[in-house]
């Protein structure tokens, strides 16, 4: 069964109609258990990093989600649900992040992927882009990962509404890349983790192509 997490800011049922639209049954749902007994994990979302981790706290998702990605089980987050694996967050300033348990303060991220969250800079402005980065973008696959199976090398569009990016520690995890005033990472793979700062449930038949590769091939 695929479980959709409920934190209280995502687009729940665009996720969950989309995988139905790919032959797919997918559950929405808050507990703890749901997580635990999931064989596939997505976290959507949008909004603040702060208050994704307060959501996910109070609702003590914070530990069965660390545990089922510790467990191999293939993991999905979109958007705020790739920004939310990271350690801290340029939204929540002068806040180191931890890989420890967490402590009960929100600035903390999930700590699964090394790195930070960061915020498109003022080149983008002076180059007259807006902030935020909303709309159709080019994704380029990087390297060969199963999210991205069959999504051409150029021209492919997906949908994107955000103001801050992942900066992975360690490059190796980022398996799509998209330009905007220069090129940041809008899709990242580690192990039993993926993720994308794109919606697929918004990407027309590319997206749908991504989740369906999520379900079959991760």
């Amino acid at each position: 069964m695929i479980v959709i997490v409920d934190y209280g800011m995502g687009n729940l049922r665009s996720v969950q109609k989309a995988f139905e639209r790919i032959g797919r049954a997918a559950e929405v749902s808050d507990k703890p258990e749901a997580v635990a007994r999931a064989e596939r994990l997505v976290v959507p979302g949008v909004g603040a990093f702060g208050d994704a981790m307060l959501a996910l706290r109070e609702r003590h998702l914070v530990r069965p989600i660390r545990d089922f990605c510790a467990t191999g089980r293939p993991f999905l987050g979109i958007c705020l649900g790739l920004q939310v694996l990271f350690e801290v967050s340029e939204e929540v300033p002068g806040v180191t992040g931890t890989c420890a348990p967490p402590t009960g303060t929100l600035e903390e991220g999930l700590a699964l992927v090394p790195g930070r969250v960061v915020r498109f800079g003022p080149e983008v402005i002076r180059r007259g882009l807006k902030v935020p980065h909303m709309g159709w973008n080019v994704v380029e696959p990087v390297g060969r990962s199963p999210l991205l199976a069959g999504v051409a090398k150029e021209g492919v569009y997906f949908y994107f509404a955000h103001s801050y990016y992942a900066a992975p520690r360690d490059e190796s995890v980022v398996v799509g890349r998209t330009d905007y005033s220069g090129w940041f990472a809008s899709a990242i793979g580690a192990g039993n983790v993926h993720a994308t700062q794109f919606h697929p449930e918004k990407s027309q038949e590319a997206g749908l192509r991504v989740l369906e590769n999520f379900v079959m091939r991760t």
